[in-house]
């Protein structure tokens, strides 16, 4: 399967051939199936066909499983890019910035809520008094109050289902926006954009690797990044989701405070 574009900036599918081979890299042991990179060059990145298959809950509980195997693969530090690559970094069409944190909350603010937080507003999908309060929230985050002693996973970084094919032997995973980050990123995303068999998936997921106590109700925190994007390209409607988000993250914060 070719995808190609004459007029697509330097870099981009170079940079998304690297991270399919940084998350293939953790396939030996266990973790997800990714697309096989056949070719990559300027404009132009050739991959494996996958022959699409319908998803089954057995096939869902073991792709869970080995997306955990991925995420424990780790990676550098929050927001680090995929070893060996040194080029720019996207998600979707829209260039994305890569860090080397310790911590996740001021990685995520920064590098992944609040600049496509800026061209939302810009572009009117956001109000101001909506951006003052996603604004206000990551100054928390980047304060640490969501760090959780987590060290970075190995994201895939932009996998809503689209990204998740199924063929006759289970998930496979394309199209990343890998990275550095915290293991509920992703599936905060697959949870946004309703992943088949979800609850088999993250039953999958925790055998494996257990989630943190609360990590449903941290959802939204994680779904802020991918909504700011859609608010940026696809208007007003995710800029309501995102402050829906927001505000379901803040009364998370303040009921974490009462208790």
């Amino acid at each position: 399967m070719v995808k190609q574009n004459p007029a697509a900036p330097d870099g981009f599918f170079e940079s998304e051939a690297a991270g399919l081979r940084w998350l293939a890299a953790a396939t030996d042991a266990g973790g997800a199936r990714v697309a096989a990179v056949i070719a990559v060059a300027s404009g132009r990145i050739e991959l494996e066909r996958i022959q699409p298959a319908r998803p089954t809950p057995e096939a869902a509980r073991a792709f869970g499983a080995a997306l955990a195997r991925t995420h424990d693969a780790g990676a550098d530090a929050f927001g680090a890019p995929p070893a060996g690559w040194a080029g720019p970094g996207f998600i979707g069409d829209r260039p994305q910035a890569y860090a080397h944190d310790a911590s996740w909350g001021a990685f995520y603010a920064r590098d992944r809520v609040l600049p496509f937080l800026d061209i939302a507003e810009d572009a009117g999908s956001v109000t101001s008094g909506e951006a003052r309060l996603v604004r206000q929230l990551c100054g928390f985050i980047a304060d640490g109050e969501f760090d959780d002693g987590e060290p970075p996973a190995r994201l895939h970084g932009d996998l809503w289902n689209g990204n998740l094919l199924w063929d006759e032997r289970g998930g496979v995973l394309i199209d990343p926006a890998a990275h550095g980050g915290h293991r509920e990123t992703d599936l905060a995303m697959l949870a946004l954009f309703g992943a088949p068999h979800l609850n088999e998936l993250i039953a999958g997921y925790e055998s494996v690797h257990p989630l943190h106590a609360g990590w449903r109700a941290r959802i939204p925190l994680h779904q802020l990044h991918p909504l700011a994007v859609h608010a940026a390209s696809y208007g007003r409607g995710y800029g309501q989701e995102l402050f829906a988000a927001a505000q379901a993250v803040w009364h998370y914060r303040h009921s974490a405070e009462s208790h």
